[in-house]
Parts: C-alpha cells; structure tokens; sequence
C-alpha cells in the first residue's frame, strides 16, 4: 500500500513538472538564453578588458622608453590618450611622467588631467587620494587660500593616510604666508592625529618647537 502511495505521489510530481514546464516554455527558454548571454557578455568583457589594459600598458612602455628631447611631443600625445582612457595604473602613471618631465607648461590643462584622474577614473580610494594630494602639491605655490583648501578638504576631512600629509602641506603654506597661527593650528592637528606618518609628525614638531613656539 505505501509502496503504491509513493509511486503515486511520485508520478503526481512529475506530471506537475512537466506541466509547469509546458506551461512556461517559453518563460524557462528566455532565462536560460539570458544566462547563456549574461555568461557570454561577462567573459567577453572580461577579455576586452584585458586585452585593452595590456594594449594601454604597450603603448604607456613605449612612450616612456622612446622619450627624448625629439619626441615630446609625440610622448605627450601618446601619454594624453592614455590619461582619457581613464586606467586605473598607467593614467596616473603618465601623468606623473607628464609633470616630472615638464611636457606641459599650462598649470590649467595639468589640472584638467587631476579631475579626470580624480572624478572619472576608478582608483582605489588612498591611490585617489595620493592624486588628490599631488594635485594640491602641484598647485601650492600658486593657489590662493580659497582653492587650495577646496582641493586638500576631502583628505583633511577624512582617515586617510595621506591626511596628515595635507595637514603639513596647509600649515606650511600658511608659514610661508607669514600666517603663523593659522600655520600652528594645522601644526597641532597632525600632533594630535592618531595615524599621522611619523615623519611629518618629526617635522611638524620641529617646526613648532624652532618657529611656532610661544
């Protein structure tokens, strides 16, 4: 008896299964196409991906091994389209290579390639926040108060290991400006700050203690 019960209940189901499967054909043929498609379009993109990575990093190698007095201007054109493409190592890397080599003499233009670094490209966030801090070095010398801070306020206003960094850069400016409480103030955060970079907390001691003291 429970032996024919179970062979019901077994042909029961099956009969369900098949059922429902008849019943949502072509439901169960779509999701499976999408899965195919989703399958196929996530490897694809992947292997697009890199292949576009190793052609960047290609083009990146040869501009830098072929640099020379002759070739700026080709080495900035190739290190330009990189920076657009928005790579997460070559595009800072070219430019840096663009600033340390002096390819370009308009202070607007390098910073037009910071915010596409800084706004558009997908950097880990301390690598985004190293760019932010290089942008605020690069500008130092010429920026007013105003802008400088605008553009040190997202390290000074988080936990970032390059925030002691942008206190010292601020406080400094502020020294060289004659500024000097203003100057101390940021002095005594990075004194206070838990993960400060134990050289700039040296220095920053130092300079309270020479200059800054009462």
């Amino acid at each position: 008896m429970d032996e024919d019960l179970s062979i019901i209940n077994t042909n029961t189901r099956n009969e369900r299964i098949k059922r429902f499967i008849q019943n949502n054909k072509k439901i169960i043929i779509s999701i499976f196409i999408i899965l195919i498609l989703s399958l196929i379009f996530f490897f694809g993109l992947g292997e697009y991906n890199k292949n576009k990575r190793s052609k960047i990093s290609e083009i990146y190698n040869s501009a830098i091994i072929e640099y020379s007095d002759s070739t700026k201007k080709e080495t900035l054109e190739k290190l330009t389209k990189i920076i657009n493409a928005k790579d997460p190592t070559y595009s800072p890397l070219s430019l840096y290579f663009i600033i340390d080599n002096k390819l370009i003499s308009e202070i607007s233009n390098i910073n037009k390639f910071f915010d596409v670094l800084i706004n558009k490209t997908s950097l880990e966030p301390e690598i985004k926040n190293l760019v932010i801090y290089k942008k605020a070095l690069f500008n130092a010398d010429q920026a007013n108060e105003n802008d400088l801070m605008e553009i040190l306020n997202p390290l000074i206003n988080s936990k970032s290991v390059w925030k002691s960094h942008a206190l010292y850069l601020v406080a400094e400016y502020f020294y060289a400006k004659n500024e000097k409480n203003k100057s101390k103030e940021f002095f005594n955060q990075i004194m206070i700050l838990e993960n400060s970079n134990p050289d700039i907390k040296k220095e920053a001691q130092k300079r309270l203690n020479r200059d800054l003291s009462d």
